[in-house]
């Protein structure tokens, strides 16, 4: 299992690197929506984008909506890591084309839920 991981927090990233890679994925990282459009424009494929909703330069709802927008590895299932509750912001990010969230703060179990929804079966 691949996947990208989109926070400006280097902190944030790194914590889910490194719960997922004791669960056997293969991780890569993005700073921002604007530079994970440019790993999956260079046709790099994941499984799975965990993308965070406020950042600089271009935000999780529109990376999401530019993703599916333009067909960027359309198989992929992005779940949104967020701390935005509201009921409208959910959603528009259903819209844009995200298949589940992820509540900051979050526990490892948790995020292992959360990928068992989508699907994915993680090692232990």
């Amino acid at each position: 299992m691949r996947t990208l991981i989109v926070d400006d927090s280097k902190f944030i990233r790194e914590y889910l690197m490194q719960h997922l890679q004791r669960m056997g994925v293969a991780c890569t990282e993005a700073e921002d929506g604007g530079a994970a459009l440019s790993v999956l424009r260079k046709g790099a494929c994941f499984d799975l984008m965990l993308v965070d909703v406020n950042m600089p330069v271009m935000n999780g709802l529109e990376c999401v909506k530019r993703l599916r927008e333009e067909r960027l590895d359309p198989e992929m299932k992005v779940m949104m890591v967020t701390t935005e509750a509201d009921h409208s912001f959910i959603e528009q990010a259903l819209e844009y084309g995200a298949d589940e969230f992820l509540m900051k703060p979050f526990t490892p179990q948790s995020l292992r839920e959360k990928l068992m929804l989508l699907g994915f079966a993680m090692a232990a």
